[in-house]
């Protein structure tokens, strides 16, 4: 073997690697999204949190931020719960109650994770969320969010039948 076919080995070996542990990685990953088309979008943990708590309302271009969540019981929104908000759901219930009062609403619920790569692809301002391996070129990953480990087997079992969190109730 000549020096550059041990060379163009060891690059094919280490890209194959790196495709099967992002692969693997993805199974237990929320992929928070955008729409394919929508403007750099800094974003963080931090950040993320105060969108979805509705305490950050624009973008730093004046384009209102519009999040969505997946039903209540669908374990990507209990992940998603856990790592951004350290809440249980009664208490981000009662935060929400008390946002109602203050004439500020919740983020909108979609049935599945379909229904949000659709709305987000197709809504300026839209960010949403999704299991990793679900992604699609309608839409771009902003942030990947590690899932809980309480909800990691749910979000692999999402991944590795197909089914949507809608469907695995």
């Amino acid at each position: 073997m000549t020096g550059h076919t041990r060379f163009l080995t060891r690059c094919a070996v280490i890209l194959l690697a790196s495709l099967l542990y992002r692969t693997a990685a993805a199974k237990d990953e929320i992929a928070v999204i955008v729409a394919r088309d929508a403007a750099h979008l800094p974003l963080n943990p931090v950040i993320l949190r105060d969108i979805y708590l509705k305490k950050i309302f624009v973008d730093s271009n004046g384009r209102p931020f519009i999040p969505v969540n997946l039903p209540p019981d669908s374990p990507l929104r209990r992940g998603l719960a856990q790592a951004l908000f350290s809440k249980s759901s009664q208490q981000l219930q009662d935060y929400w109650n008390q946002r109602y009062f203050q004439g500020v609403t919740p983020p909108y619920v979609l049935h599945s994770q379909e229904a949000v790569v659709q709305f987000v692809a197709k809504t300026p301002g839209a960010i949403g969320y999704i299991a990793a391996c679900r992604l699609d070129a309608r839409v771009k990953q902003v942030l990947a969010i590690s899932a809980p480990p309480a909800q990691r087997q749910a979000l692999e079992k999402l991944c590795a039948n197909g089914r949507d969190a809608a469907d695995s109730q």
